[in-house]
Order: C-alpha cells, then sequence, then structure tokens
C-alpha cells in the first residue's frame, strides 16, 4: 500500500479520462462518484453497504462535524475513519459552503466568517486556519481549502471580489496546512460563470500549488446548461496531471456530462436524498415509488440492476413500505441508487479505457429518453 497521495492517468477518450488516487487508505478509481455522509454517517446505510455498492471514498462535512459532535471529541475518539467505521479514504469539504448556505447567520471578514450555529445558536469562528485545523483534528485524506462561494446568478463585481478572497484564503489554507504525508490538500477554482475570472483564479492556484483541484461555485443555483458551459474550458485550466473534482453534482446526466469535460470526482446528497423521499434513479431515468401504478407491479425497480432492493424486492413493496412510512424503504432505495450511482461509474471508467466512451454517453441518453416501463 503506498504511503503517499499520487495520481495517475490510466487512459483517455475525447477529454473524459480514468485513472487511480493513491492513499495510504486505498486506491480511488478515478471518474469517483463519492458518497456523502454529512455527519458521520451515509444516511439510511452501514458503512459495509456503502463499500458493497464499489465506494471507494465518502465525504464529511467539516461544517457539522465541528458543530456536533465536534472535531476535538472525534480526534480523541481516534478520528473519522475509526469513528464511523470506514477504513477506506474520506475527503472533507471546507465548511465553506454551508456557511455560504447560512448567508442570514454569519458575519464575513478577511479573516474568516463568524456564524451562529443552525442547532443552538452558539458563535463560532471560521477561517483558512480553523477550517485546516479541524480537518486535521478529523483525519481526512483529502482535506479542502476554505473558500468563500457566491449563490448565483451573482453581477460579475461580486464574483470576482469573492474569487480573490477565496484565492488569498487557499494561500492560507496551503500555509496552514503544512506538511503531512499521505494527506492531500485541494485548491477551489471560483469565478462563476465568467471565462477569465475562472483562468485567474486557476493561475493563482496552480502559482501555490495542490495536490487536487475543485471546480467549485456550480451547481448552486446556475442551471445545467450554464454549469456545463463552465466545464467546456474551466478544467482545461487545471493541470492535467492532478485530479478535478466538481464540487456538489449531480444527476446522473451531470455526471455524465462532467466527466466528458475532463471531471474525475463528484460528490451529491441526491443518490441518498433521494432514497428517503421516494425517487430512485435508473437507467431508464428517475422512478417515484409513491407513484399508484407500483402498488400492484411484482417486478423489480430494474431487471438488470443487481442491488439487494432489486433482486430481492418488487415495485409493490417498495410502495407499500414508502406509503407506510417504514424505515426499510429509505434504506433499500438509498443502497439502490447509490449501486445505481457507482454502477454508472463503473461503467463509464471501463468505456474511456477501451476507447468507447462516445458510444456509451449515446446509449446512456438513448435509455433514459425511452423512460420508465410501462405500466402493468
Amino acid at each position: 500500500m503506498t504511503q503517499n497521495f499520487s495520481f495517475t492517468l490510466t487512459a483517455t477518450d475525447g477529454k473524459a479520462r480514468t485513472g487511480v488516487i493513491s492513499t495510504p487508505r486505498g486506491e480511488i478509481r478515478t471518474p469517483a462518484f463519492m458518497p456523502v455522509g454529512t455527519a458521520a454517517t451515509v444516511k439510511a446505510m452501514m458503512p459495509e453497504s456503502v463499500a458493497a455498492t464499489g465506494a471507494d471514498i465518502l465525504l464529511g462535512n467539516t461544517y457539522h462535524l465541528m458543530l456536533r459532535p465536534t472535531a476535538e471529541r472525534i480526534d480523541r475518539l481516534g478520528g473519522l475513519h475509526r469513528f464511523m467505521n470506514w477504513p477506506k479514504p474520506i475527503l472533507t469539504d471546507s465548511g465553506g459552503f454551508q456557511v455560504m448556505s447560512l448567508s442570514s447567520l454569519r458575519k464575513m471578514t478577511e479573516e474568516g466568517v463568524t456564524f451562529s450555529s443552525h442547532v443552538d445558536g452558539s458563535k463560532h469562528f471560521l477561517s483558512p486556519e480553523r477550517s485546516m485545523e479541524i480537518q486535521r483534528l478529523l483525519g481526512s485524506d483529502i482535506v479542502m481549502a476554505f473558500d468563500e462561494c457566491p449563490a448565483l446568478p451573482a453581477d460579475e463585481e461580486t464574483v470576482a471580489k469573492s474569487m480573490r478572497l477565496s484565492m488569498r484564503w487557499a494561500q492560507r489554507s496551503r500555509d496552514a496546512f503544512g506538511d503531512r504525508p499521505g494527506h492531500a490538500l485541494f485548491g477551489i477554482m471560483q469565478g462563476g460563470v465568467t471565462p477569465e475570472l475562472r483562468e485567474e483564479s486557476a493561475e493563482k492556484l496552480r502559482e501555490i500549488g495542490f495536490e487536487g483541484y475543485a471546480v467549485g461555485g456550480l451547481a448552486v443555483g446556475e442551471g445545467q446548461e450554464a454549469m456545463l458551459g463552465v466545464l467546456d474550458y474551466a478544467p482545461g485550466f487545471l493541470p492535467a496531471d492532478k485530479p478535478r473534482y466538481l464540487m456538489g453534482v449531480g444527476k446522473p446526466d451531470d455526471i455524465v456530462g462532467a466527466v466528458e469535460r475532463g471531471i474525475d470526482m463528484m460528490d451529491c446528497v441526491l443518490p441518498s436524498r433521494s432514497g428517503r423521499t421516494g425517487q430512485a434513479w435508473t437507467r431508464r431515468g428517475q422512478v417515484n415509488i409513491k407513484n399508484a401504478r407500483h402498488m400492484d407491479d411484482p417486478r423489480p425497480l430494474d431487471e438488470h440492476c443487481s442491488c439487494p432492493a432489486c433482486r430481492n424486492y418488487s415495485r409493490a413493496y417498495l410502495h407499500h413500505v414508502f406509503k407506510a412510512g417504514e424505515m426499510i424503504s429509505g434504506m433499500l432505495l438509498t443502497w439502490h441508487n447509490l449501486h445505481y450511482y457507482q454502477e454508472l461509474m463503473a461503467g463509464m471508467r471501463a468505456a474511456i479505457a477501451e476507447g468507447r466512451f462516445a458510444a456509451f454517453v449515446a446509449d446512456f441518453h438513448a435509455l433514459r429518453a425511452e423512460g420508465d416501463i410501462e405500466p402493468l
């Protein structure tokens, strides 16, 4: 097992890339989808079940964990991996996105952000230095630089000012991160939907130097067309020999579109959140298990899927347990969704390696366009 963090590209097909991120805790096959374990758990899933879906890495949430149970407590208890029983790699976000979404509870200065906890109203201060300290206490393998992410749409002046603050914070994050062999720090490109600002941000990040680079500030209200428009050029501003991470994305067609444009890593709460609200993602698109059409349907969600929900249960049963408010509903649908997402990633990795990615993408869109199987 490697003792250092490294990234090896094994194949490209157009802009799409496949490779391996090596860490002391294991390898991450790219393109990689990271299930979100906000509060040291992927909701409705056991850690070994998440691993069984094919996930190589999870995302943990700095903001939520610093408030409850606190990073200091997790450190005393042996770190986040031991605390949540996940031996594979973990990436932690910096807390910047949550602070953005709590704009009514925060005060921002050059130094950092003072905000009130959404849990109990207590006051907290988050800065690049404090974010690095929290993520070190958690023991995550991939640490994200502290940044500010403006909600879109926003005027160019606001986006530029925010991006330049984030770049100053990126330097402070790098300085505070220090020398931590086997751990990686990723910088976050900002700049909204303006190519010149994206390029300026990328230039500054490359100058500072990071083990990986994220495309931030997307999936925050700009819409898919605008997001993919940015991804047409933004990954090209980043070093080709480092992982590229698109934060907070997304739906299956967002993910395929991102990989097509050179993205290596993604995360999103969608598969687990959808599972808890009766939505299943399948190769034919979205299935709403709440609908009455499934009430008497003995067929699985997807006859080609090998997850426990599809292997062992009918649509009728899944409809029933959702309507009855049974806990197993969220468990089975979340497992199915995460399995589908990981299967999608594996399919893309194989297609890129074999030089048939364009055909894979065409088949992906064609099957989704057909829609769900006909009702009985």
